[in-house]
């Protein structure tokens, strides 16, 4: 019976870069709780990394539709609202085949 071995080196990926940004804006919005509609924002942006729009990124892309929406039309705070930038920037540069 053959083992699995751990990996001695990882690739690091635009979707690792995805990730990260992804936990900035949690962490902002965490940290500024509570303000209009963090709450919603907090569900959305899990939903946003969740494993489902990971593998379907038409769906991670509608969820960052509606967090910048959200935030947009409410008193959001500057650092959210540049984490959020940073997701679509990051987002927007996945190749289109991925």
């Amino acid at each position: 019976m053959e083992f699995y071995e751990e990996p001695h080196h990882y690739v690091k990926t635009i979707f690792s870069d995805l990730q990260g940004a992804w936990e900035n804006l949690r962490v902002a919005v965490a940290d500024a709780h509570p303000f209009p509609e963090s709450g919603r924002l907090l569900f959305h942006i899990d939903e946003g990394m969740s494993w489902e729009c990971v593998r379907n990124l038409s769906q991670m892309r509608n969820a960052l539709l509606l967090i910048q929406n959200i935030a947009n039309t409410n008193q959001v705070p500057d650092e959210v609202i540049e984490a959020i930038e940073d997701v679509l920037e990051i987002f927007h540069d996945i190749p289109e085949q991925q």
